[in-house]
């Protein structure tokens, strides 16, 4: 069973939001673990605890401060979600979704995902940036969809062959490789968790045509789609799963560290993005 945010809570978000900010947000970004830190850059912020927010879950992750932030970049109003929802925390598809409607609803157009990411692909050392150009989402395959149950007026056979803006993703490469980020695309893999994977599944996976594995983000693509949305996605590799055993061990605490030394970076990118928008 769907479960979307309810029009009731939407609309008094929403009420509650602009009352708060006059910001008129074009662009809505989701910041994954280590990387709520990209919002301190928003100029002019507002801060919102999602606590205070009617219909949105709580996170319970180290690394996702939970905090609604609205203000402008390079001139674009901005909102900023400095934190998700994971399947692994026991939110539904549709609950790790809600805040992709909330930025629909207060205006955005574009959707801009970001999540720390192992890496299968050889060359994706930590610290590099996978611009997603497609994903491959097991737990939706499984039945684990945003989408699955009564429609309630949302798009159910959305089409993902062109989920991520190709001129977005293009532009993201360029803009960080001229700043000299490492930075690359390629197919995001997205599993469950909260366990790691084992050494014989990150081969899975890499010979299933992944290039890097995550826990998040690809319900939120999936309804961003619904819902009309250009997206754009920027994986920010921490740790590596293929190689020699030491490379196979990761810690949260680890990924996180190596995502906030890598938040500079992705909020440059973000600001290319920006000012070509």
């Amino acid at each position: 069973m769907t479960e979307n945010l309810p029009t009731a809570d939407l609309s008094a978000a929403v009420s509650l939001i602009s009352s708060r900010s006059r910001v008129k947000p074009r662009v809505g970004v989701i910041l994954g673990s280590g990387l709520g830190i990209v919002a301190d850059e928003i100029e002019d912020p507002v801060v919102i605890p999602y606590g205070q927010i009617p219909g949105l879950p709580r996170t319970t992750v180290p690394g996702h401060r939970g905090e609604l932030v609205l203000g402008t970049m390079e001139g674009v109003g901005v909102a900023a979600m400095k934190g998700r929802f994971h399947l692994y925390e026991g939110y539904t598809p549709a609950e790790t979704s809600r805040p992709v409607q909330l930025l629909h609803a207060l205006g955005a157009e574009v959707l801009m995902v970001t999540n720390a990411c192992g890496g299968l692909r050889a060359g994706l050392e930590a610290g590099t940036f996978m611009v997603l150009e497609d994903h491959i989402y097991l737990p939706g395959l499984a039945g684990l969809n945003p989408l699955v149950g009564p429609a309630g007026g949302q798009e159910r056979f959305v089409s993902m062959a062109d989920a991520y803006d190709e001129g977005l993703r293009l532009l993201a490469i360029d803009f960080a490789r001229r700043r000299g980020l490492r930075a690359t695309s390629g197919v995001y893999a997205m599993v469950v968790g909260p366990s790691y994977e084992t050494p014989a599944e990150a081969r899975f996976l890499l010979h299933m045509g992944a290039d890097a594995v995550g826990m998040s983000t690809v319900p939120e693509v999936v309804v961003a789609r619904a819902l009309g949305m250009r997206v754009l996605g920027v994986s920010c590799v921490t740790n590596v799963l293929l190689g020699t055993p030491a490379h196979w061990s990761a810690a949260h605490a680890d990924v996180v560290s190596v995502a906030e030394r890598s938040a500079p970076g992705l909020a440059s990118i973000l600001r290319g993005v920006l000012r070509s928008l």
